[in-house]
């Protein structure tokens, strides 16, 4: 940060003795002094911590006489079922001639009631019992919870000045509005965050604001204004920062990607507004064209991106060209508690904060498609990709699914992956307990807790856990999820398209989804022969010319081999010539379509000439 110049003493007049020497430094003591604060602090921090486990501990005691209620229930209904009976039994010998057997029934009727008013009552009490012990537990976390909450304003008081200061040595004119600033937070994330709002904040003044001048001559008054705003929403905190400033100018980020090759030009047209906001979170990434004191050096916005990550939090941009710039961060309120989606993997329980959690769905195994020798399915217009968790967290192979997958898809944008679990279990709100330092850090898990009924859990570090998809991505050693026809439970038939153009390869598939066939992708015939020997297919549409290997060789190898010779291949090649049917024919193809004669019902008539209709 910029600090003010020192100002030069004031002319004194001569008639006047020289001032005092400036007093000399504290004595040590003073410095040593704040060791043992800092040192209680910290120690406040521990008990604090110990405190809201103990509490913790607690609730889950307390939910632990659920199990024990439920056994008495049924003891009781037990009960009951024996008393009907002893009853039954004694209206049948009241109606016999036996006085003596009567009167014992009588005395075994009378002695079942104590019995019957002890249960209960005593069930009663038990139950009332667990209600109070779990509204006390509920209560200790609470309180302690309060204990760690501050004020957003004691986080963000002295920003005003500084804004105010910073803009003045910026020859510009700036003023910072806080709203919010009685809304609790946790007094670490609120230490945690001081830094990112900085950053945000001079970000805001050096590179949106205008100057007066400039302000003046596009109709804004001549005093910028920036707001900074905290509030609870949905169990969350948000924080946004705005400006009427003049906002980003997403051409030149474009123009930047570009220069660093970070995309090609066809990509670079296609990202969106928010995909080229996004780029200014990368390190050493700045509009700039020379640095100062304030920005240029390509540092700032990565450190507050990965600051708010590192709190389990996210952070999102927004710009208006010619009106402003926003920043949107949301955190969870305390670090201590974390509200978690608890899924099932091989048998394991693992915890996804539901801040990080984007959808969660069932999918059934027929909407999977396959692409590169990856599996994806279509979700809200794009291709999400399929990834198993047991794989990810190097827990095995996943055994043989049900007709519909359980998924919890994580990440944002372009990094987002749809991750398979055995099970979704709901939502519990979590005490996050740090694991032992003696594990070191564990790849893909942030810390530990206990669910309800005392089952231990492992949080997933979802930002940590998407890097590991990437690298198996990247390896290309993703596993194959079971489908059902690989199960024995297959309806339908399937083929695969091999086509190295996304035109061709879309209208074909949509053309045969539609009459009922399952469809995978292959984008040239490297990728075609790879898919065709890892799946179960009644058909292969190919075309002719693709990069790496051609449809001629892919059918080639098809039929020389011993497990797949016998599969139809139909060729559809803008080559109309007499030699190049001949060529496809000749190396086995069963069918040979030109894309110049090419419609709708020459494919589907073709596909059920060579294997009929969809079902089996």
């Amino acid at each position: 940060p910029m600090r003010a110049a020192p100002m030069p003493p004031a002319a004194l007049p001569l008639a006047q003795p020289l001032a005092p020497p400036p007093a000399p430094p504290p004595a040590p003591a003073a410095t040593e002094e704040a060791l043992p604060a800092r040192a209680r602090l910290k120690g406040q921090a521990q008990n604090f911590d110990r405190l809201l486990s103990l509490a913790s501990e607690s609730r889950i005691n307390a939910h632990q006489m659920h199990p024990l209620i439920a056994s008495l229930q049924r003891f009781k209904r037990n009960q009951s079922s024996l008393f009907a009976a002893i009853e039954r039994l004694h209206d049948a010998i009241v109606r016999g001639d036996d006085t003596g057997l009567r009167e014992k029934s009588l005395l075994a009727l009378h002695q079942t009631q104590p019995l019957k008013q002890f249960m209960v009552e005593h069930l009663t009490d038990v139950e009332n019992y667990e209600r109070r012990l779990l509204s006390v537990s509920q209560g200790m976390v609470d309180e302690v919870l309060a204990l760690r909450m501050r004020p957003f304003r004691d986080g963000v008081q002295a920003f005003p000045r500084m804004v105010r200061d910073l803009a003045r040595s910026l020859g510009k004119e700036a003023v910072l509005e806080i709203s919010g600033e009685d809304t609790l937070v946790d007094r670490d994330i609120l230490a945690r965050m001081e830094s990112p709002l900085n950053h945000l904040l001079r970000n805001a003044l050096d590179h949106g604001m205008e100057t007066a001048p400039e302000r003046l001559a596009a109709g804004k008054p001549a005093l910028g204004t920036i707001r900074l705003e905290a509030r609870h929403r949905g169990g969350m905190l948000s924080v946004e920062i705005s400006d009427d400033g003049r906002g980003v100018d997403l051409e030149k980020i474009r123009l930047a990607v570009l220069e660093r090759k970070m995309a090609n030009p066809g990509m670079a047209a296609a990202l969106s507004p928010a995909e080229l906001l996004e780029f200014l979170f990368l390190p050493a990434f700045s509009l700039k064209a020379s640095a100062n004191q304030l920005s240029g050096r390509g540092v700032g916005l990565d450190i507050v991106h990965e600051t708010i990550r590192q709190q389990n939090g996210t952070v999102h941009l927004a710009s208006s060209p010619g009106l402003g710039f926003r920043a949107s961060i949301t955190l969870p309120l305390t670090q201590s508690i974390v509200r978690a989606l608890v899924v099932e993997v091989q048998g394991e329980a693992y915890a996804i904060p539901i801040v990080k959690v984007e959808k969660v769905l069932r999918l059934p195994q027929t909407a999977i498609h396959t692409l590169e020798n990856k599996q994806f399915f279509d979700f809200k217009g794009e291709h999400l990709g399929l990834v198993s968790a047991a794989q990810v967290l190097e827990l095995g192979q996943m055994d043989a699914g049900p007709p519909e997958l359980a998924v919890v898809v994580i990440g944002r944008g372009r990094q987002s992956y749809a991750l398979v679990v055995d099970a979704i279990r709901g939502e519990q709100s979590l005490a996050v307990q740090a694991l032992d330092p003696i594990f070191g850090k564990m790849r893909d898990i942030s810390a530990a807790a206990l669910l309800d009924d005392g089952e231990p859990v492992l949080i997933l570090d979802v930002p940590d856990l998407l890097l590991s998809i990437e690298k198996l991505l990247h390896e290309g050693g993703l596993h194959q999820l079971a489908r059902p026809d690989q199960s024995g439970r297959r309806k339908v038939k399937r083929i695969l398209v091999v086509d190295d153009s996304l035109t061709v390869r879309e209208m074909e598939r949509k053309l045969l989804v539609a009459r009922g066939f399952e469809v995978d992708l292959a984008i040239d015939g490297i990728d075609g022969w790879n898919v065709v020997r890892s799946g179960d297919y009644d058909l292969v549409i190919t075309d002719v010319d693709m990069p790496r290997m051609d449809g001629i060789e892919l059918v080639t190898l098809i039929k020389k081999d011993l497990h797949l010779y016998q599969l139809p291949v139909m060729i559809v090649s803008y080559k109309d010539r007499p030699e190049d049917r001949a060529r496809g024919l000749t190396a086995g193809a069963d069918y040979y379509l030109t894309k110049g004669s090419f419609h709708d019902a020459t494919l589907l008539d073709a596909v059920a000439d060579l294997i009929g209709g969809a079902g089996l």
